[in-house]
């Protein structure tokens, strides 16, 4: 069997004008980045705010596994099939992070015959989009340590009490021995002090360039950053530093979505990054819009599973953006669904009814959830080789019969569009019918409910849990957001993907457990507040065995070992 990096070569591309001529858009519209990617330039970006927008698609999953759900394989393959059914639709996806290419995951453009391409460049450097938020990020880091070095008065006329610095710094790269350092160290380069780094998907400049509308709101929300307090207790933000005007610079390039192709010729649409467990988990704002104006559906994804992209999409980017899905697809495998179950990764292959029926439950909460937000909800079925036959039809049967859900088996790896037809004709059906989105859409909280608040209807109705729990560190944040009235932004639960509790070794449709928040970190520029849940990171480490092992060059000097 063929690997995804060879039947991504194996594929023709289409020069990127004419992926571009089949949205309508003109060689003065895009700005090519090689022969097979390109930039949409910001006045043509500037011109589609004014057509009316096609329908949004949101394609979410299970709670990862270890085995692979096959979630971008599944948005990429609806996509295409949706084109191969005669309906326009246009994908909108995140940019992979290089941490999880050379950690756990390999790659992240999809798979088999439902990927975008050129693969290798998405998964490595692409564009330089990471990169310039990188640097935009540890820019304003530079500036802030330059600014305590020599006790540069902020607007109140104090200077920044250098302990009370928040920002850190940021690596695009899974490297925990990052996650704790002093700085300073060295003649001349004092004070000294306590921080680190976090991956770069975990920044808030991230978020803020994925949530911005334009360049304008794009340079007015970094200049909202808190970074620190000044000696007289007052808040220092990258605004007062000085930092925004040269940030919002680096990135303004990096605020054109990227404009790709599928193996079968989708127009694909890649930008932004945040991670699910750690941040807002979504494509930019601006890529997901022109997706919207281009297509007669746009159909984007949210990270990991429905517990955390989904519910941050729909309370953070959606709300910000003004957004309303009109259907959601769950993507499930047989399993993801016996893992979740209770059943060992190495049993997977094993007939497993017991294990089955705990996964289905998963499933169901998944669904309710989507389901109780408002939104029409479509199962996808990822096959694989190995699935057992009885088992997939279980799977499709609970899906029919208990859970009233259109549900499809779906080949879209190994068939393409071919093998996600009957999932792209029912999900055309449910947006036919749901007129209109933005009356059924139904958040979960209101805009502008205490943080709290806010974070305890997200743990129990989406997590299940009985009550969530405060540090005394948290408390003391929560109490001085309400001093200052932040409390009423949107939350960012930033938790194990893998589980409904935050102990990532917990599996099933647990109910009823606490929820611990070790902190809360306002991002005043992105426009939320991050809850910290136990002992999530936000600089993942390598795992035993990275993916970078086996990543290596051909004697033609072609990239080998993305997958």
């Amino acid at each position: 069997m063929a690997s995804d990096i060879e039947i991504a070569r194996a594929a023709t591309l289409r020069p990127i004008r004419d992926i571009a001529s089949t949205l309508g858009l003109l060689e003065a519209d895009i700005e090519p980045y090689g022969h097979h990617i390109a930039k949409i330039s910001a006045k043509t970006l500037a011109a589609l705010r004014a057509r009316v927008p096609g329908k949004l698609i949101l394609v979410t999953a299970v709670n990862p596994t270890p085995a692979g759900e096959g979630k971008t394989t599944t948005t990429v393959g609806l996509a295409d099939a949706l084109n191969r059914i005669g309906r326009r639709a246009v994908i909108a996806l995140r940019e992979p992070s290089l941490g999880p290419v050379f950690g756990r995951k390999g790659g992240a453009t999809g798979g088999g015959q439902a990927q975008v391409l050129p693969m290798e460049k998405i998964n490595l450097h692409f564009t330089g989009d990471f990169h310039a938020i990188t640097s935009a990020h540890n820019l304003l880091a530079a500036m802030i340590d330059n600014a305590v070095h020599f006790g540069t008065p902020m607007p109140s006329g104090a200077a920044i009490n250098p302990r009370t610095v928040t920002w850190r710094r940021v690596l695009d790269m899974n490297d925990r021995a990052l996650r704790q350092i002093v700085s300073g160290m060295g003649t001349g380069n004092h004070p000294l002090r306590e921080t680190g780094f976090d991956i770069t998907v975990a920044s808030e400049v991230m978020a803020i360039l994925c949530l911005a509308d334009d360049v304008a709101d794009l340079q007015a929300r970094l200049a909202r950053i808190r970074v620190a307090k000044d000696s007289a207790g007052n808040p220092v933000t990258a605004g007062d530093i000085g930092a925004a005007g040269a940030m919002a610079a680096l990135l303004l390039d990096a605020m054109q979505p990227n404009l790709v192709q599928s193996i079968h010729g989708s127009p694909a649409l890649i930008h932004g990054g945040p991670f699910a467990n750690i941040a807002h988990g979504c494509n930019s704002v601006i890529a997901t819009r022109a997706a919207l104006a281009l297509g007669e559906f746009a159909v984007t994804e949210a990270g990991f599973g429905a517990d955390l992209g989904a519910e941050k999409f729909a309370h953070i980017k959606c709300r910000s953006a003004g957004l309303a899905p009109a259907v959601a697809v769950v993507v499930a495998t047989v399993r993801a669904l016996k893992y979740h179950g209770g059943a060992g990764l190495a049993d997977l292959g094993k007939a497993d009814a017991h294990a089955l029926h705990g996964g289905l439950a998963v499933l169901a909460r998944h669904v309710e959830n989507l389901q109780s937000l408002g939104l029409p909800v479509a199962v996808a079925i990822n096959a694989f080789s190995n699935d057992r036959p009885e088992e997939q039809a279980a799977v499709l049967a609970y899906c029919r019969d208990t859970l009233g859900v259109a549900v499809h088996l779906c080949n879209h790896w190994a068939e393409g569009p071919a093998g996600a037809e009957a999932l792209a004709r029912s999900v055309a059906a449910l947006a036919d019918a749901n007129v209109d989105p933005h009356a059924s859409f139904t958040p979960l909280y209101a805009t502008g409910t205490d943080v709290f608040d806010a974070l305890t209807t997200v743990a129990t109705r989406i997590h299940r849990a009985a009550h969530v729990t405060l540090s005394a560190a948290a408390h003391k944040q929560l109490a001085a957001l309400r001093h200052e009235g932040l409390a009423n932004l949107p939350v960012c639960l930033a938790k194990t993907p893998y589980s409904f509790t935050a102990d990532e070794k917990v599996r099933g449709a647990v109910f009823g457990h606490d929820l611990p928040i070790r902190e809360l970190r306002l991002a005043a520029g992105a426009g939320f507040i991050v809850a910290l849940a136990g002992e999530i990171a936000t600089m993942p480490g390598l795992p035993k065995m990275p993916s970078a092992l086996g990543i290596h060059l051909d004697t033609e000097g072609r990239i080998e070992g993305l997958s």
